[in-house]
């Protein structure tokens, strides 16, 4: 995969992991469409990061309700909350094949209207499982794209890595919090149905598939250039094989890489707990439903202004471990407060867990560090994603399951400070400065 920017600008990246020091990788043309596609990019990026966490803050604003509407157990629900990390894990291990045959800018395309059909098929469902067949296609779309956006920014902007997936985040932030702050009020104003409710974010969907159509197009016309320019293998956002895929570091044998996908994964069991029981724990201590909601919204907010500050300051250390100790601690106290006053301090508790939540960027930001080469972090980012999700898939099943037995949420709670431990420690271990072609 070519690491050639198109828009050469002051490199964020510290010098050890500028893919200058890479090997030379085969030219490939640059975009046919200039300057505009640049600009597209940029839209499709922030389009397509909003779009990454309303299928699932949105549930977890309206659980009860769905619980209700489809008699759904704690049990069950805590299964429906596993659902996201179950499909990002294996449905995420198929992107960068999928990606080297189709092109990286059509998969993301494809995953953009598997959200829009998902999210459009669900509050149709007549039952749990066709809820959740729904539900998982919506999400296959997110775990395709979870996998290819450091990707796509590691080879369209390699010397802005820090600032691009700072925007992406910061997108992502937005989304997420967006969608768990106005999805009570919304469904309330369009009638009172959660069907409604859930429903009305595949629009968003809709909107982020038209930039991506234009550039997966224009990415075919480039290939088509390239292969007519010279017999050079494509990219891995190109629609045909890439040899230096086969010849990428083994990422398993990296330990660099076993910590970044243990961190990943812990602080995702974090999130998606969050993410669906959060709103459930300040319900069941008094606080009503829209502002339950809205304390959700605060803690997915606090991810706007840190994912984008976050990746720039990581980007410029050699060690990343500082930052992973502050957003442990600040996940210590927040659960600390949700066990001894969930109500007197619950915008507080809501900020600290928005701050420990933004452990989500500083892993995405040390995925396009610990690999100096594209194909290395197409690698890494599948390896990392993929493990680290299956990793998380138990959390939130664990966390339903002690809810329903003890009727109460002293263990849950509990169980989620307990492996906040754990993510500082791979944490600190992953934010060496190294990358994983020196240890693969």
């Amino acid at each position: 995969m070519p690491d050639e920017p198109y828009l050469p600008t002051r490199s964020t990246v510290p010098t050890a992991i500028r893919p200058e020091a890479a090997p030379p990788a085969p030219p490939v043309p640059a975009p046919t469409g200039g300057v505009w596609l640049a600009r597209l990019l940029v839209v499709g990026l922030v389009l397509a990061a909003l779009n990454l966490r309303p299928a699932i803050t949105s549930l977890g604003a309206l659980l009860e309700e769905v619980r209700t509407g489809l008699h759904m157990s704690g049990s069950v629900a805590g299964v429906l909350t596993s659902v996201p990390p179950l499909c990002f894990a294996v449905f995420g291990l198929a992107a960068p094949r999928l990606a080297r045959r189709f092109g990286g800018a059509a998969v993301v395309c494809a995953g953009m209207v598997a959200i829009a059909a998902g999210m459009l098929v669900r509050p149709f469902a007549g039952g749990t499982a066709g809820f959740l067949a729904a539900s998982a296609l919506a999400l296959v779309g997110i775990a395709l794209s979870n996998v290819l956006m450091p990707v796509i920014v590691k080879r369209y902007f390699p010397d802005r890595v820090g600032t691009m997936t700072g925007l992406y985040s910061m997108a992502l932030a937005l989304g997420t919090s967006l969608a768990a702050a106005v999805t009570v009020p919304l469904t309330q104003a369009l009638g009172g149905s959660w069907r409604t409710g859930l429903g009305v974010w595949a629009i968003l969907a809709v909107l982020a598939v038209l930039p991506w159509t234009a550039i997966a197009r224009d990415r075919r016309a480039a290939a088509r250039t390239a292969a007519e320019a010279a017999a050079t293998p494509a990219t891995a956002d190109a629609p045909t094989g890439d040899a230096s895929a086969a010849t990428g570091p083994r990422v398993a044998r990296s330990r660099t890489a076993w910590a970044l996908a243990c961190f990943f994964g812990l602080q995702a069991t974090g999130a998606y707990i969050t993410m669906g029981w959060l709103p459930q724990i300040f319900r069941d201590a008094g606080v009503p439903a829209g502002t339950a909601g809205v304390l959700l919204a605060v803690t997915m907010v606090m991810g706007v202004p840190l994912a984008f500050v976050i990746p720039r300051v990581a980007g410029r250390m050699r060690h990343q471990g500082p930052i992973v100790v502050v957003l442990g601690l600040s996940g210590l106290a927040g659960y600390a407060g949700l066990l001894t006053a969930p109500v007197a301090g619950a915008w507080l508790w809501a900020v600290l867990l928005g701050v420990s939540n933004c452990a989500f960027p500083l892993a995405l930001t040390m995925i396009g560090m610990r690999a100096r080469t594209g194909t290395g972090v197409v690698r890494l980012s599948a390896f990392a994603q993929c493990v680290g999700y299956l990793i998380s898939v138990p959390g939130p099943i664990l966390v339903g399951a002690l809810y329903q037995h003890s009727g109460g949420w002293t263990a849950p709670l509990a169980l989620m400070a307990a492996l906040i431990v754990p993510q500082m420690a791979a944490g600190i271990l992953a934010g060496r400065d190294r990358t994983i072609e020196d240890e693969a």
